[in-house]
Protein backbone atom coordinates (compact mmCIF):
# COMPACT_ATOMS: atom_id res chain seq x y z
CA UNK A 1 0.00 0.00 0.00
CA UNK A 2 1.77 3.15 -1.10
CA UNK A 3 0.59 5.75 1.22
CA UNK A 4 0.94 9.62 1.89
CA UNK A 5 -0.70 11.68 4.34
CA UNK A 6 -3.33 12.88 1.73
CA UNK A 7 -4.16 9.33 1.25
CA UNK A 8 -3.90 8.33 4.81
CA UNK A 9 -6.97 11.15 5.81
CA UNK A 10 -9.38 9.81 2.67
CA UNK A 11 -8.78 5.95 3.34
CA UNK A 12 -8.51 5.24 7.06
CA UNK A 13 -11.09 8.87 8.33
CA UNK A 14 -13.40 6.77 10.23
CA UNK A 15 -13.28 4.28 12.70
CA UNK A 16 -14.86 1.48 10.44
CA UNK A 17 -11.94 1.56 8.02
CA UNK A 18 -9.13 1.53 10.00
CA UNK A 19 -10.95 -1.57 11.96
CA UNK A 20 -11.27 -3.68 8.21
CA UNK A 21 -7.59 -2.74 7.65
CA UNK A 22 -6.47 -4.10 11.02
CA UNK A 23 -8.99 -7.13 11.16
CA UNK A 24 -7.69 -7.61 7.09
CA UNK A 25 -3.57 -7.72 8.99
CA UNK A 26 -4.83 -9.50 11.97
CA UNK A 27 -6.09 -12.57 10.04
CA UNK A 28 -5.38 -12.32 6.23
CA UNK A 29 -6.88 -16.30 6.00
CA UNK A 30 -9.96 -14.87 7.55
CA UNK A 31 -11.04 -14.44 11.26
CA UNK A 32 -10.66 -17.13 13.37
CA UNK A 33 -11.10 -17.37 17.69
CA UNK A 34 -7.77 -15.89 19.31
CA UNK A 35 -8.46 -18.68 22.06
CA UNK A 36 -9.20 -22.04 20.07
CA UNK A 37 -8.90 -20.71 16.52
CA UNK A 38 -11.99 -22.00 15.49
CA UNK A 39 -13.14 -20.11 12.12
CA UNK A 40 -16.30 -20.79 12.78
CA UNK A 41 -17.49 -16.81 14.20
CA UNK A 42 -20.19 -14.83 14.59
CA UNK A 43 -19.76 -11.15 13.92
CA UNK A 44 -21.07 -8.77 17.23
CA UNK A 45 -21.43 -5.37 14.54
CA UNK A 46 -22.93 -2.97 17.76
CA UNK A 47 -20.01 -4.49 19.77
CA UNK A 48 -17.50 -4.49 16.75
CA UNK A 49 -16.05 -7.68 17.94
CA UNK A 50 -16.53 -11.68 16.85
CA UNK A 51 -18.02 -14.32 19.56
CA UNK A 52 -16.57 -18.22 18.22
CA UNK A 53 -19.29 -20.38 17.92
CA UNK A 54 -17.07 -22.93 19.51
CA UNK A 55 -16.59 -21.91 22.85
CA UNK A 56 -18.03 -18.22 22.79
CA UNK A 57 -15.44 -16.22 23.61
CA UNK A 58 -15.51 -13.03 22.49
CA UNK A 59 -12.91 -10.52 20.79
CA UNK A 60 -12.23 -8.22 18.17
CA UNK A 61 -9.03 -7.69 16.06
CA UNK A 62 -7.49 -5.45 18.76
CA UNK A 63 -8.21 -8.14 21.61
CA UNK A 64 -4.33 -8.99 23.10
CA UNK A 65 -1.85 -6.76 20.88
CA UNK A 66 -0.05 -4.06 21.04
CA UNK A 67 -3.46 -2.17 21.13
CA UNK A 68 -5.62 -3.95 23.42
CA UNK A 69 -7.50 -1.82 25.34
CA UNK A 70 -6.55 1.71 24.43
CA UNK A 71 -9.05 4.22 24.29
CA UNK A 72 -7.64 6.20 21.81
CA UNK A 73 -9.56 6.33 18.23
CA UNK A 74 -7.66 4.14 15.43
CA UNK A 75 -7.83 7.05 13.20
CA UNK A 76 -5.34 8.57 15.77
CA UNK A 77 -3.28 5.22 15.83
CA UNK A 78 -2.81 5.34 12.14
CA UNK A 79 -1.79 8.81 12.18
CA UNK A 80 0.45 8.54 14.74
CA UNK A 81 1.89 4.80 13.26
CA UNK A 82 2.25 7.07 9.99
CA UNK A 83 4.09 10.34 11.81
CA UNK A 84 6.66 7.98 13.30
CA UNK A 85 7.98 5.76 10.26
CA UNK A 86 8.05 8.90 8.01
CA UNK A 87 9.96 10.89 10.59
CA UNK A 88 13.60 9.94 9.86
CA UNK A 89 14.89 11.52 13.11
CA UNK A 90 11.59 10.25 14.97
CA UNK A 91 8.86 12.55 16.60
CA UNK A 92 9.13 13.63 19.88
CA UNK A 93 5.64 12.96 22.30
CA UNK A 94 5.27 16.42 22.74
CA UNK A 95 4.87 16.72 19.27
CA UNK A 96 2.35 14.00 19.33
CA UNK A 97 0.35 15.96 22.05
CA UNK A 98 -0.10 18.52 19.94
CA UNK A 99 -0.58 17.30 16.60
CA UNK A 100 -3.18 14.45 18.05
CA UNK A 101 -4.83 16.53 20.89
CA UNK A 102 -4.24 14.33 23.65
CA UNK A 103 -2.62 14.49 26.91
CA UNK A 104 1.48 14.22 27.36
CA UNK A 105 0.75 11.05 29.05
CA UNK A 106 -1.12 9.32 26.39
CA UNK A 107 1.31 10.15 23.65
CA UNK A 108 4.48 9.05 25.28
CA UNK A 109 2.81 5.64 26.06
CA UNK A 110 1.40 5.77 22.12
CA UNK A 111 4.78 6.14 21.38
CA UNK A 112 6.34 3.40 23.27
CA UNK A 113 3.82 1.29 22.05
CA UNK A 114 3.93 2.06 17.91
CA UNK A 115 8.04 1.71 19.20
CA UNK A 116 7.09 -2.02 20.86
CA UNK A 117 5.81 -2.79 17.04
CA UNK A 118 9.25 -1.85 15.61
CA UNK A 119 11.65 -4.41 17.68
CA UNK A 120 13.45 -6.67 15.44
CA UNK A 121 12.44 -10.62 15.58
CA UNK A 122 14.97 -11.62 12.97
CA UNK A 123 17.57 -14.06 14.53
CA UNK A 124 18.94 -14.41 11.62
CA UNK A 125 23.00 -12.97 11.76
CA UNK A 126 24.55 -10.61 9.52
CA UNK A 127 26.75 -11.45 6.57
CA UNK A 128 28.80 -10.41 3.59
CA UNK A 129 30.70 -6.97 4.62
CA UNK A 130 29.44 -5.94 7.99
CA UNK A 131 31.01 -2.53 9.41
CA UNK A 132 30.91 -2.38 13.64
CA UNK A 133 31.51 0.03 15.90
CA UNK A 134 30.48 1.95 19.07
CA UNK A 135 29.50 5.49 20.10
CA UNK A 136 28.57 7.34 23.57
CA UNK A 137 25.23 8.50 24.28
CA UNK A 138 23.64 10.90 26.98
CA UNK A 139 26.03 12.14 29.67
CA UNK A 140 26.97 15.47 30.88
CA UNK A 141 29.53 18.04 29.48
CA UNK A 142 32.45 19.34 31.97
CA UNK A 143 32.97 22.23 31.38
CA UNK A 144 36.43 22.79 33.49
CA UNK A 145 37.62 19.44 31.99
CA UNK A 146 36.72 20.00 28.52
CA UNK A 147 35.39 17.28 27.83
CA UNK A 148 32.62 14.20 28.34
CA UNK A 149 32.02 12.63 31.80
CA UNK A 150 32.60 9.34 32.47
CA UNK A 151 28.46 8.91 33.08
CA UNK A 152 27.50 8.92 29.46
CA UNK A 153 26.02 4.99 28.21
CA UNK A 154 27.94 3.07 25.66
CA UNK A 155 25.78 1.63 22.64
CA UNK A 156 26.86 -0.50 19.45
CA UNK A 157 26.35 -0.95 16.44
CA UNK A 158 26.36 -3.28 12.80
CA UNK A 159 25.33 -2.85 9.23
CA UNK A 160 25.58 -5.56 6.79
CA UNK A 161 26.60 -3.29 3.81
CA UNK A 162 23.12 -2.69 1.74
CA UNK A 163 21.07 -4.33 4.26
CA UNK A 164 19.87 -3.95 7.86
CA UNK A 165 21.61 -2.31 10.43
CA UNK A 166 21.26 -3.20 14.65
CA UNK A 167 22.15 -1.76 17.57
CA UNK A 168 21.85 -2.34 21.32
CA UNK A 169 23.19 -0.51 24.71
CA UNK A 170 26.42 -2.59 26.37
CA UNK A 171 27.50 -2.45 29.87
CA UNK A 172 31.25 -1.15 28.55
CA UNK A 173 33.30 -0.10 25.83
CA UNK A 174 35.59 -3.10 26.89
CA UNK A 175 36.74 -5.79 24.64
CA UNK A 176 34.35 -8.41 26.06
CA UNK A 177 31.06 -6.86 25.71
CA UNK A 178 31.70 -5.62 22.38
CA UNK A 179 33.08 -9.31 21.35
CA UNK A 180 29.74 -10.76 22.76
CA UNK A 181 27.57 -8.38 21.00
CA UNK A 182 29.41 -8.82 17.28
CA UNK A 183 29.06 -12.84 17.57
CA UNK A 184 25.86 -12.66 18.51
CA UNK A 185 24.88 -10.67 15.86
CA UNK A 186 27.51 -10.89 12.70
CA UNK A 187 27.58 -14.45 10.88
CA UNK A 188 31.41 -16.43 11.53
CA UNK A 189 33.49 -15.72 8.60
CA UNK A 190 32.31 -12.52 7.69
CA UNK A 191 34.13 -9.12 6.43
CA UNK A 192 34.14 -7.12 9.56
CA UNK A 193 34.96 -4.07 9.33
CA UNK A 194 35.79 -1.69 12.06
CA UNK A 195 38.05 1.36 13.09
CA UNK A 196 41.52 0.97 14.49
CA UNK A 197 40.32 0.68 18.51
CA UNK A 198 41.86 -2.24 19.93
CA UNK A 199 38.43 -3.71 21.70
CA UNK A 200 38.23 -5.09 18.31
CA UNK A 201 40.89 -6.94 18.20
CA UNK A 202 40.60 -9.99 19.88
CA UNK A 203 37.09 -10.46 18.04
CA UNK A 204 38.65 -9.95 14.82
CA UNK A 205 40.53 -12.96 14.72
CA UNK A 206 37.18 -14.50 14.58
CA UNK A 207 36.65 -12.84 11.24
CA UNK A 208 38.26 -11.48 7.69
CA UNK A 209 38.90 -8.05 10.16
CA UNK A 210 40.10 -5.08 8.33
CA UNK A 211 40.36 -1.49 9.76
CA UNK A 212 41.08 2.04 9.01
CA UNK A 213 42.58 4.32 11.30
CA UNK A 214 41.06 7.28 12.36
CA UNK A 215 43.34 8.84 14.62
CA UNK A 216 46.00 9.02 11.32
CA UNK A 217 43.17 10.46 9.15
CA UNK A 218 42.67 7.77 7.45
CA UNK A 219 38.47 7.10 6.43
CA UNK A 220 38.85 4.58 3.50
CA UNK A 221 41.00 2.11 2.02
CA UNK A 222 39.93 0.48 -0.92
CA UNK A 223 36.39 -1.05 0.43
CA UNK A 224 37.32 -0.71 3.84
CA UNK A 225 35.85 2.32 5.56
CA UNK A 226 32.88 2.55 8.71
CA UNK A 227 31.39 5.28 6.74
CA UNK A 228 27.52 3.13 6.83
CA UNK A 229 27.26 2.67 10.46
CA UNK A 230 28.88 6.50 11.33
CA UNK A 231 26.37 7.87 8.86
CA UNK A 232 23.25 5.83 10.79
CA UNK A 233 25.05 6.89 14.44
CA UNK A 234 24.82 10.82 12.64
CA UNK A 235 21.36 10.27 11.85
CA UNK A 236 20.40 9.08 15.58
CA UNK A 237 22.14 11.70 17.73
CA UNK A 238 20.62 14.22 15.14
CA UNK A 239 17.37 12.58 16.34
CA UNK A 240 18.24 12.96 19.86
CA UNK A 241 19.40 16.02 20.13
CA UNK A 242 16.35 17.51 17.63
CA UNK A 243 13.24 15.32 18.35
CA UNK A 244 14.01 14.13 22.24
CA UNK A 245 16.66 16.48 23.65
CA UNK A 246 17.32 13.75 25.87
CA UNK A 247 16.05 9.73 26.60
CA UNK A 248 16.56 7.89 29.89
CA UNK A 249 19.28 5.18 29.92
CA UNK A 250 16.57 3.07 30.92
CA UNK A 251 14.42 3.48 27.36
CA UNK A 252 17.34 3.78 25.42
CA UNK A 253 17.11 0.40 23.88
CA UNK A 254 13.10 1.50 22.68
CA UNK A 255 14.48 4.41 20.61
CA UNK A 256 17.76 2.46 18.73
CA UNK A 257 14.69 -0.17 17.97
CA UNK A 258 12.77 2.54 16.26
CA UNK A 259 15.71 4.12 15.00
CA UNK A 260 17.53 0.85 13.33
CA UNK A 261 14.14 -0.47 12.00
CA UNK A 262 13.10 2.81 10.50
CA UNK A 263 17.22 2.95 8.99
CA UNK A 264 16.97 -0.74 7.99
CA UNK A 265 13.24 -0.29 6.15
CA UNK A 266 13.98 3.04 4.39
CA UNK A 267 13.40 1.46 0.91
CA UNK A 268 10.70 -0.29 1.91
CA UNK A 269 7.37 1.20 0.47
CA UNK A 270 5.18 -1.21 2.95
CA UNK A 271 6.60 0.70 5.94
CA UNK A 272 3.17 1.77 7.12
CA UNK A 273 1.21 -0.87 6.84
CA UNK A 274 3.89 -3.93 8.22
CA UNK A 275 4.32 -1.65 11.32
CA UNK A 276 0.05 -1.66 11.65
CA UNK A 277 0.78 -4.88 11.42
CA UNK A 278 3.34 -5.57 14.31
CA UNK A 279 0.89 -3.53 16.63
CA UNK A 280 -2.20 -5.85 15.50
CA UNK A 281 -0.20 -8.80 15.94
CA UNK A 282 2.41 -8.03 18.87
CA UNK A 283 1.64 -8.75 22.59
CA UNK A 284 0.47 -5.89 24.46
CA UNK A 285 2.83 -4.14 26.32
CA UNK A 286 1.06 -2.29 29.71
CA UNK A 287 1.95 1.16 31.27
CA UNK A 288 2.86 -1.22 34.47
CA UNK A 289 5.32 -2.66 32.30
CA UNK A 290 6.86 0.30 30.31
CA UNK A 291 7.42 2.00 33.50
CA UNK A 292 8.37 -0.10 36.24
CA UNK A 293 11.72 0.23 37.62
CA UNK A 294 14.54 -2.53 35.99
CA UNK A 295 15.35 -5.64 37.70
Amino acid sequence: MDINLIKLFENFNSEDRCRELLEMLRWPSGVCCLRCGDVSVSKLEKRHQYECNGCRYQFSATAGSVLHDSHLPLWKWFLATYLICEGKKGISANQLKRTLGISYKTAWYLCHRIREAMKSDNPAKLAGIVEADETFIGGKYDKRRKRAAYDKTCVVGVIQRGGEVRAQKIPSRGARALATYIRASVEPGSQLMTDEYAGYKTVGKEYDHSKVNHSKLEYVVGLTHTNSIENFWSLFKRGLVGSFHKVSDKHLDRYLDEFTYRFSNRADGQLFQNTLRNLVNGKTLTFEELTKDAA
